[in-house]
């Protein structure tokens, strides 16, 4: 009885060659145009001195705010200060302050006698620049 050897398919090495050619093209362009290759890198570079110029704006603005809280510790408080910006912030004034009137218009002190204004006229000032 003859014996018959099976060649082997001659496509099974060829598909396996295949394969491995497309895994080594595939790590080889994830290698230089993937998320983090080789062009990526450049971009990567981009944001991260954009995010260290806004890291040290937020550092600056810390420190701002810091310097802040410390200038509102009571040991440091300049009284006339308190006052003064209370007085400003309340629209308040003490009566030995004087007043200057302005007129918002064209920036020129109101005339001294507020008996020749009308009510009407002296509150529409008033309320039309919030600063009085």
């Amino acid at each position: 009885m003859p014996t018959r050897l099976k060649r082997p398919p001659f496509w099974r090495p060829l598909a396996l060659t295949a394969t491995l050619l497309a895994f080594q093209f595939y790590l080889g362009y994830s290698a230089i145009s993937g998320q983090f290759g080789i062009e990526s890198r450049e971009e990567i570079k981009a944001e991260i001195e954009i995010l260290a110029d806004r890291s040290s704006a937020l550092q600056a603005e810390i420190e701002a705010f810091k310097h802040r809280v410390t200038l509102m510790n009571p040991r440091h408080l300049d009284p006339d200060l308190v006052t003064e910006r209370a007085r400003a912030m309340l629209n308040m004034a003490h009566a030995d302050d004087v007043l200057i009137m302005v007129n918002p218009e064209n920036g020129k002190p109101i005339s001294g006698q507020f008996v020749e204004l009308i009510d009407d006229q002296l509150i529409s000032i008033i309320q039309s620049d919030s600063t009085l």
